[in-house]
């Protein structure tokens, strides 16, 4: 193996990627995890072709942080969120709703939306309920063959996105990009935990 190849795929730079990754999405309201992946090695000097930690690694840094920088502020903004996640479930209720995402796994910051997934027959059918109660939604780029649609509303406090999803989906796991699966919670979930 070369100094070269070594270098590419040092677990230091692994490490230095992941803390730079988290500061990145922390500070600059990067979302994307490979985006603040790319940038944190270009920051660093590494080379084009050096190994990426996993998201998983990223988000633990993210989280120590968020808790070292910007520990009781972070915490009220997660309550925030939560807060109005939890009107969008109740909102929905009669399309099974489930948070997820960031708002959920406690590592959202200022920038970031909340996630909410919605298990409906069409996504016509969720826009008309919310569109007949005056709630204005926009259409976003799907991203997952899985997804029918994405609808984003505004609540009090971000943007929420709305991820439509067949009904037959709902018993199915949903896996993260890197093969972890993804947390989900109902309203009365997301309840208790708030009440924590």
């Amino acid at each position: 193996m070369t100094r070269h190849e070594r270098q590419r795929t040092s677990p230091g730079n692994r490490a230095s990627i992941a803390s730079a990754a988290a500061r990145l999405m922390a500070e600059d309201g990067i979302t994307d995890y490979h985006h603040a992946k790319k940038k944190a090695a270009r920051q660093l000097g590494l080379p084009e072709h050096t190994a990426f930690p996993d998201n998983a690694e990223v988000e633990a840094e993210l989280r120590a942080y968020r808790s070292l920088y910007q520990g009781e502020e972070h915490e009220e903004l997660i309550a925030m969120l939560r807060h109005s996640a939890l009107d969008v479930l109740d909102l929905l209720a009669g399309f099974n709703p489930y948070l997820t995402g960031s708002v959920l796994d406690g590592t959202a910051g200022e920038h970031s939306g909340i996630d909410i997934l919605v298990f409906a027959d069409s996504a016509k059918e969720v826009e008309i309920f919310l569109l007949n109660r005056g709630i204005d939604v926009s259409h976003v780029e799907v991203r997952n063959e899985r997804v029918e649609a994405v609808l984003r509303m505004e609540t009090d406090t971000a943007d929420a996105d709305l991820i439509i999803m067949p009904p037959n989906m709902e018993r199915v796991s949903l896996k993260h990009h890197d093969g972890r699966q993804s947390d989900r919670i109902r309203a009365d979930a997301l309840r208790a935990l708030l009440k924590e």
